[in-house]
């Protein structure tokens, strides 16, 4: 829960690198010739990033990150069938016909088809990757069945029956109060007759409000049946479940302890490997606390069973990998938030028994990523704050990072077409132009560093995330951009210098209130609730303080040509409305308190207003740009010698979706249909 996934602008003084520019024959101009975006489909842009700095790494790092990466994309199955049961015999049928089928390849039909397929490749399966509602194919089944039989593809009838009849399997993951979140939802993290309330007995039987350091319960296992009736953990490790996957994992881990960086790094590395190997949550912890004190290594990591926003109850992890190289330059300019984090804890509005009275072991970096896989990949977070665990983080420490060249690619490939669309005025947009980029990036690093690392629980109140349940997510993410809004706008930031003047959090203000409250809509289908954890609290955010600072027209509404905009009139008593509410929003996760958790999150935060909805999809259709965005990742090559020794490993930047989706398919595709 701990991704930050607003697509955010990149500030381009925060990056020493020049993104695959190249100068012009005069030697003085720069010229861009590198092809940010590569394809678009459906709601999706599909781009490309590069790896600053590669050939200046030693050839020891350069193998770690490669090791790693293998090891990373050796569990990309696994995150297909966590999302869904029958997503691994989806996806090859879906490639076999890309492959194998000899007929007629143009045509509405076949065009339909392959927009089908890329959605479903995208999104790691047949649910989208935000919304949670599964794809609607825009072709026949009778069409889609000839396909199949023309290139030696199968499926059963059951599966064929899920793809075309829209009330199977509709959600992949359900997160109305009113239903059975367990049975309600399609991810595969439940056996089919498994429900949330015997679910959630289940693990009150292991909770132990006296316990300081509590295991994270769940969160490598599937929750099943077993013969007798009674409920069983299916644990994931080499000899259990997703073995396979995990077994090659493990022998390019093996091969990455070989060159780590640190000692510190090898035992995070080798603990990992325990970790895969037995499936022990107590080695999952002892990992964690490793990988957080390894702070000088120059190449890090993300692997294995982490975030848990595709579990309903919030438990049980996807599988991610994300490979990142420290820039050095970059984190320097940002380094003065990490030091001031205890300054930043002790200021901030939180009741007093909220505050953390000694911050420890931040580790903030500003980071290229190398290759991604799982759950980060296509689609990625721009920064991540890890591990999860409550106690790691309040006496060992955490580490912040903020992906820059994901950045960069974003602010490469985009326009600014939705200012002139959403900002309510020409200044509006002159502000969000001059300061958008590094509004955004000091967000996402007041978010990470700050926000995630601050507050703390009252005694007695354990790992919140099964008490808040569905909403413990969208309330996390929530606390942690209001941390991040609450000092945007601080004179402190201008003192640390790491913005010019208070002009920067305005724009942040303007941005942040003008996508919760119109532009992510674009994003919604008609008649759609809010899903997604962070949209939702990005809503519930901008909604609360736009209808508590009515009175004093802090924020108004504005009607003008049938289209509406929001304006803010008062950024001081914005900042002030941002700090109550994290304030309460503290309090609420302090002491797990589920009934005004949930009463913030459905009063403010999920059902979108009709008639404002449409009015924002009609003025979305003069965007050029899809809504949403991801990766094709940099393919790695090991170069050997005649014994067979690495000399070297090159990188290359694919620019076909499809085509490295195939690759995948045949390089690194470890999991049987059924696990």
């Amino acid at each position: 829960m701990r991704k930050f996934l607003l697509v955010l602008s990149f500030c381009p003084f925060l990056l020493a690198c020049n993104g695959g520019q190249e100068d012009a024959s005069n030697g003085t101009t720069p010229v861009d010739t590198f092809k940010w975006e590569a394809d678009q489909f459906a709601d999706v842009r599909v781009l490309r990033y590069q790896i600053p700095g590669w050939e200046q790494l030693t050839l020891q790092q350069k193998k770690l990150c490669y090791y790693l990466n293998m090891a990373g994309l050796a569990g990309r199955d696994i995150m297909w069938d966590q999302n869904y049961r029958h997503n691994l015999k989806i996806r090859r049928a879906l490639e076999k016909v890309v492959r194998d089928y000899k007929g007629e390849r143009s045509g509405a039909d076949w065009d339909a088809f392959l927009t089908y397929t890329k959605q479903v490749f995208f999104s790691n399966g047949i649910h989208h990757h935000y919304s949670n509602d599964k794809h609607t194919p825009a072709f026949g089944r009778a069409y889609f069945e000839g396909l199949l039989s023309a290139s030696g593809a199968n499926l059963p009838k059951e599966v064929i029956d899920v793809l075309f009849d829209p009330t199977l399997d509709a959600k992949k993951v359900n997160l109305d109060p009113n239903k059975d979140l367990v049975l309600a939802s399609a991810v595969n993290f439940y056996g089919e007759d498994v429900g949330q309330k015997e679910v959630e007995d289940f693990y009150a039987a292991m909770d132990d409000p006296t316990d300081k350091t509590p295991l994270s319960y769940g969160i490598n296992s599937k929750m099943v049946r077993s013969p007798g009736g009674k409920l069983a953990e299916r644990v994931y490790k080499v000899d259990g479940m997703y073995g396979p996957a995990l077994a090659e994992s493990v022998k390019w881990l093996e091969l990455a302890a070989g060159v780590a960086e640190t000692p510190e790094q090898k035992t995070a590395i080798d603990l990992l490997i325990k970790y895969y190997r037995t499936g022990d949550l107590q080695t999952w912890d002892d990992f964690n606390v490793a990988w957080v004190k390894d702070t000088k290594s120059s190449v890090d990591f993300i692997l294995g069973f982490v975030e848990v926003y595709n579990d309903p109850l919030g438990k049980r992890g996807s599988y991610e990998a994300c490979i990142e190289v420290n820039d050095p330059e970059a984190t320097r300019n940002m380094a003065v938030i990490m030091d001031n984090a205890q300054w930043f804890e002790d200021n901030s509005p939180l009741m007093p028994q909220h505050k953390k009275k000694n911050v420890v072991g931040i580790t903030y970096r500003f980071i290229n990523t190398v290759g991604e896989a799982g759950d980060a990949a296509p689609s990625t977070p721009v920064g991540v704050n890890l591990p999860n665990a409550n106690w790691i983080r309040d006496s060992i420490g955490s580490k912040s990072v903020s992906l820059g060249n994901i950045s960069e690619a974003y602010e490469k490939s985009s326009g600014t077409s939705t200012l002139e669309i959403f900002c309510h005025d020409a200044e509006e947009i002159e502000l969000a132009k001059k300061y958008g980029s590094l509004a955004g990036k000091l967000h996402t690093a007041l978010h990470e560093v700050v926000g995630h690392a601050s507050g703390q629980l009252e005694p007695g109140v354990g790992e919140t995330d099964a008490t808040l349940k569905n909403y413990a997510s969208t309330l996390e993410e929530g606390r942690a951009d209001l941390m991040a809004l609450y000092y945007v706008m601080d004179p402190k930031l201008v003192e640390m210098g790491v913005m010019p003047s208070l002009e920067v959090g305005k724009a942040e203000y303007d941005s942040y209130v003008r996508n919760g409250l119109i532009t992510q809509l674009r994003r919604i289908k008609p008649g759609k609730d809010v899903e997604e954890a962070h949209m939702r609290n990005r809503m519930w955010v901008s909604a609360w303080a736009y209808e508590k600072g009515k009175a004093d027209s802090v924020v108004i509404k504005v009607d003008r040509n049938g289209e509406t905009f929001y304006d803010i009139r008062d950024y001081d008593k914005l900042r002030v409305l941002f700090g109550d509410l994290l304030r309460e929003v503290q309090r609420i996760k302090s002491q797990g308190d589920y009934a005004a958790g949930k009463a913030l999150v459905e009063t403010y935060g999920v059902k979108v207003d009709p008639v404002l909805h449409q009015q924002v999809l009609a003025r979305a259709e003069k965007i050029k740009t899809a809504p949403y965005a991801g990766f094709i990742q940099p393919e790695m090559t090991a170069v050997t010698d005649a014994s067979g020794n690495i000399t070297d490993v090159m990188v290359s930047y694919p620019t076909d979706f499809l085509g490295q989706m195939l690759r995948y398919a045949e390089k690194h595709s470890f999991l049987p249909d059924e696990n």
